[in-house]
């Protein structure tokens, strides 16, 4: 069976109400993959707004896995200390993972977040040296649109990253440097300029599994229209 661990911030846990992009990608691997699958990790909760904790588990569609390693207002320097005993314990296969804008916004500079990504593959290889790992760049966001200086941090941030994968790629281990969800528009595919709304869950969704299609074969191209 593929194990699958979504790992990520405020967009991949989700909040109360919603489906998230990892129900729609477990939909979309249902109809494609052809083979037996889960996601797995040491959290299953969403986001509960009004507690302002991770205590919620009203999924719009509750009957799927819904095990991840995310959390509201983490980034790479939250993970990278805590992704070696959740791969330990969970023994996932493929990591997921969109990291970066919390990093940005609140904690570290672009340099000093490529080196917790570096950590953070260390961490999980040292778990599981032959995981595989599909990383999605700091995708467009509110925030970026209105704060120039932020901008540049973001895309200083994502020429880093897209270094840091080719030079931490490696046969046994690969990593795939996921493509930006196509056409991604903070006005149409988010609820707030950066928490991806419906369509937004699918087409992050989409980045994760075009990776996954065009450089492993695993699943089929993504269409929206079946998750």
């Amino acid at each position: 069976m593929l194990r699958f661990m979504p790992v990520g911030d405020s967009m991949t846990i989700g909040s109360a109400g919603e489906h998230t992009w990892r129900y729609r990608l477990w939909r979309h691997l249902c109809d494609s993959h052809g083979g037996p699958f889960t996601f797995v990790g040491p959290r299953e909760e969403l986001y509960d707004k009004a507690a302002e904790a991770p205590t919620s588990y009203a999924y719009a569609e509750p009957d799927f896995p819904r095990a991840h390693l995310a959390g509201w207002g983490e980034g790479w320097l939250h993970m990278a200390p805590l992704v070696g005993e959740a791969v330990r314990a969970h023994r996932p296969d493929v990591l997921l993972v969109s990291l970066g804008l919390i990093d940005l916004g609140f904690y570290t500079n672009a340099e000093q977040t490529a080196e917790n990504v570096r950590a953070f593959v260390a961490g999980a290889r040292a778990a599981r040296p032959r995981i595989r790992m599909v990383i999605l760049p700091v995708i467009p966001n509110i925030r970026a649109a209105a704060d120039t200086a932020f901008a540049e941090q973001v895309d200083r941030f994502n020429v880093l990253l897209a270094k840091a994968v080719a030079d931490l790629d490696e046969p046994r281990s690969p990593i795939l440097l996921a493509s930006p969800p196509e056409s991604y528009d903070i006005h149409a595919d988010t609820y707030d300029g950066t928490h991806p709304n419906g369509s937004g869950e699918h087409r992050i969704a989409g980045a994760f599994a075009g990776a996954m299609w065009e450089a492993w074969g695993v699943g089929q191209p993504y269409e929206a229209g079946t998750s």
